[in-house]
């Protein structure tokens, strides 16, 4: 019987082993999106408590935490007053414990625990046994020990690169006060996400449109060819602090539905008067705005991400309760391939398509993801169209090796981008661990079962490059 999560967790092979120690491992982490708060990394914040920053909660009337946690406690009929509310932070973390012991095969399980071994030191299984002293103990280390902040955690990772996710109207204060702070050794770049611009049939959009007129320094945004003036400007405001990626996340479907600008703009005048919008309406709106923005993603080399295929707030009253992004979203069954083939062709057709990332949170769609890319690459760098990492609820052992055996079979797994963390806790690194010792692993069966050479120089290569270094050409580190 194996140790439990020893140095070799998930390492099954001799080749696997020697790939993940000697050159997985060692390499710094790229994690191009995710949804830290800037602030929190200039403060260089200390947090009280493990359940500070493993739970999060309620702070200032905006709900912040690691959802994939809240899932898990509500799975185990813990009350919500634990999970997100205002009990006791050792009531909540015994919570936390107990629902654990219950997550055999969860990714959470394995998360929780690299992150107690990584961070805290903390070998042994949390359950409600030991919960109390692994609790002193890690609250211990967050209240006194210097190198546990905010960017003690981040250097302790060894992270080089942190893509946060920005709206086009925010000033940027904290990332400029980032890039002037010679302290600061990691790269934090702010990321373009231009969602609530395109959300046309959304509560709150004319008063949106108000503020990005407002950011831009205009009294309204009156045509379409205003809006996509606006986000080019913010598009350039972005670039001018060091971003490297926009990040467009799409409920369901990918929008394509080539419209004429005078047909936009009735729909855009529609949308801020107040009347309804039909979906075919404002999908035809969104491709307008989409085909501008990423000709001047390609003109500044900026890399696009398109999420897609997720149906949020799938529970009424608790979004009323809680707001968005509370754990309450799951996968969508759709496609639009066809769509993002004929956004990349129009793209094509003047040369102006952006590097791309293109995540589906269905997995049922890596196969046509893993065909799609192959038809527009470019000489510009290898894999400039990426099938992006196994996302949110399929970045567990399953999915990370059906996404890159997908990838290996109909593309160049050597040029992936490699791991993100997609996530809002400082602790979230320990998922590229686990990513690549996922990896290391699937390489090293490949390799002892003959299918591929053991020649060294070639694997380190690869496998340096999906840890790191290809992230690094990608997004110009």
């Amino acid at each position: 019987m194996k140790a439990f999560m020893d140095k070799d967790f998930l390492l099954e092979t001799e080749t696997a082993k020697h790939l993940f120690h000697q050159y997985a491992e060692p390499m710094p982490l790229a994690d191009y999106h995710c949804h830290l708060n800037p602030k929190e990394i200039y403060e260089d914040r200390r947090f009280d408590n493990l359940v500070q920053v493993w739970l999060g909660g309620m702070k200032n009337g905006v709900l912040a935490g690691d959802h994939y946690k809240w899932r898990m406690l509500r799975s185990n009929g813990v009350d919500e007053s634990y999970i997100t509310g205002n009990q006791p932070p050792f009531q909540r973390f015994l919570k936390l414990a107990e629902a654990l012991e219950m997550a055999i095969g969860n990714p959470m399980y394995h998360w929780c625990h690299l992150e107690l071994q990584q961070f805290f030191g903390v070998t042994e299984p949390l359950t409600t046994e030991s919960a109390p002293r692994i609790w002193e103990h890690c609250n211990n280390l967050l209240q006194n020990d210097p190198d546990m902040t905010t960017r003690g955690l981040i250097r302790k990772a060894n992270v080089a690169f942190i893509g946060t996710t920005d709206d086009p109207i925010d000033n940027l204060q904290w990332h400029e006060k980032i890039a002037a702070d010679p302290t600061i050794d990691v790269l934090v770049c702010p990321s373009f996400r231009p969602d609530k611009a395109l959300q046309i049939r959304k509560d709150g959009f004319a008063e949106y449109m108000m503020k990005l007129a407002q950011t831009v320094g205009k009294k309204a945004l009156n045509t379409v060819d205003d809006v996509c003036d606006a986000l080019n400007d913010r598009i350039c405001y972005f670039h001018a602090h060091g971003c490297r990626a926009s990040d467009h996340g799409f409920e369901e479907v990918v929008p394509f539905r080539p419209v004429s600008m005078e047909e936009a703009n009735a729909v855009y005048q529609k949308a801020m008067s107040g009347k309804p919008v039909t979906p075919e309406e404002a999908e035809g709106y969104q491709t307008v705005l989409m085909l501008a923005m990423s000709k001047t993603y390609h003109r500044l080399n900026i890399a696009m991400q398109i999420h897609y295929s997720c149906l949020r707030n799938t529970n009424a009253r608790m979004f009323r309760l809680l707001g968005p992004d509370a754990g309450f979203d799951a996968i969508a069954q759709n496609t639009c391939g066809k769509n993002i083939f004929a956004l990349l062709s129009a793209l094509d057709e003047t040369n102006q398509c952006p590097k791309t990332i293109l995540y589906s949170l269905n997995p049922a769609d890596n196969e046509q993801l893993g065909t799609l890319i192959g038809s527009f690459q470019g000489s510009e760098l290898p894999g400039k169209i990426q099938h992006g990492s196994a996302w949110w609820f399929n970045d567990n052992k399953t999915g990370m090796e059906e996404q890159m055996i997908s990838l290996a079979n109909l593309g160049l797994l050597g040029n992936f981008i490699g791991m993100l963390t997609d996530s809002r806790s400082f602790l979230s690194y320990a998922r590229h661990d686990y990513f690549r010792r996922i990896l290391c692993n699937l390489i090293g069966k490949w390799v002892e079962n003959g299918e591929y050479p053991n020649h060294e120089s070639s694997l380190q290569k690869i496998v340096e490059g999906i840890s790191f270094t290809n992230a690094k050409r990608y997004f110009d580190i």
